[in-house]
């Protein structure tokens, strides 16, 4: 009977069974990993595709979320803009009115703050 010590690695020799069974589980792991392996691939493959749409999917609503904000900043900016100059439109107009509303809101808003 044949023992491992026997086992010369790199030599098979059909007449020793263990050299044999050796090559043969060799072969088989082999064959058994190539074929796992092509049917993992396609499963690796549409798993992969589905993240690379995902992240295009991402990417598109965040650069339409941005633009939006852009153009709601620019309206915002251009309503500010209109507001401060129907103000001092208002105060060129009626200059004595503006004086009394400013005192009027000045002498409210030290009320509210000295009653704290």
């Amino acid at each position: 009977m044949e023992t491992i010590k026997d086992y010369t690695p790199g030599t098979t020799d059909p007449t020793r069974p263990l050299e044999r069974a050796i090559g043969q589980a060799g072969a088989s792991a082999h064959s058994t990993i190539d074929k796992v392996s092509d049917t993992a691939r396609p499963a690796v493959d549409r798993l992969a595709s589905g993240a690379h749409q995902a992240v295009d999917k991402i990417a598109g609503a965040a650069g339409q979320v941005v633009e939006t904000l852009g153009i709601k900043g620019e309206q915002l900016n251009d309503a500010q803009a209109r507001l401060v100059e129907a103000g001092r439109n208002y105060v060129r107009e009626n200059p004595m009115m503006a004086l009394g509303i400013a005192i009027a809101a000045g002498f409210v808003l030290s009320r509210v703050v000295s009653s704290r």
